[in-house]
């Protein structure tokens, strides 16, 4: 019996139903605890994910690298959505919700965290979108500052949405100066973090050649 091909989209089909699985569970808890800055970033998840699938046509993003994403957007959801215990050390003023854990007191955050992670995996994306139109696949130290440039970048139109949730939104959970500046540095490690794993990864496999 001739063995039926697999099907090319089925990783990009159950990434897409994971996505949108935790999204709907996420939409559900803000709209009935009235949460609404977090109904605006669900929407902010779906555009994003419009422009990941456009990228992906063109520039086939890995399956992996997919998966990465949609973790990036969950993190999200937990981090604004998820209450931790009172006991739990959490900045002073703000909600006890996973975003304003400290993991490392006076140091490191939740939000810290997924902001490294989260642009992180953008720098990737970015440098597989800039491969795709490349004669060779060499990530050069240009290249590779432009992707990370362009990671801050889309790190600033993060910090936008906060900035107009905070001003049309009341009672966000956003926080002031220090929080969109460190928000910015955190972005900024993953992305370099990221370019520097980009290129650890090429000049390995380029010496098992």
């Amino acid at each position: 019996m001739k063995k039926m091909p697999s099907d090319p989209f089925q990783g990009v089909r159950d990434v897409t139903l994971f996505t949108v699985a935790y999204l709907l569970i996420a939409t559900f808890f803000s709209l009935t605890t009235n949460n609404w800055e977090f109904v605006l970033y669900v929407a902010v998840v779906l555009i994003f994910g419009g422009v990941v699938f456009k990228i992906h046509r063109h520039a086939k993003l890995p399956k992996e690298l997919l998966w990465c994403l949609s973790i990036w957007g969950l993190l999200h959801m937990v981090g604004g959505l998820v209450y931790v215990p009172e006991s739990w050390s959490v900045s002073v003023g703000f909600k006890h919700v996973m975003y304003n854990v400290w993991v490392i007191p006076y140091y490191l955050k939740y939000d810290h965290i997924v902001h490294m992670y989260g642009f992180g995996v953008a720098t990737l994306v970015c440098w597989q979108a800039v491969r795709s139109l490349l004669k060779n696949s060499v990530p050069t130290n240009g290249v590779l500052i432009l992707c990370v440039i362009a990671s801050m970048g889309l790190g600033s139109i993060n910090e936008m949405v906060e900035f107009f949730a905070k001003i049309f939104i009341p009672f966000t959970n956003v926080g002031g100066y220090n929080n969109t500046m460190w928000d910015l540095v955190s972005n900024t490690v993953g992305s370099i973090f990221a370019a520097i794993l980009i290129k650890f990864i090429y000049e390995s496999e380029k010496s098992k050649a």
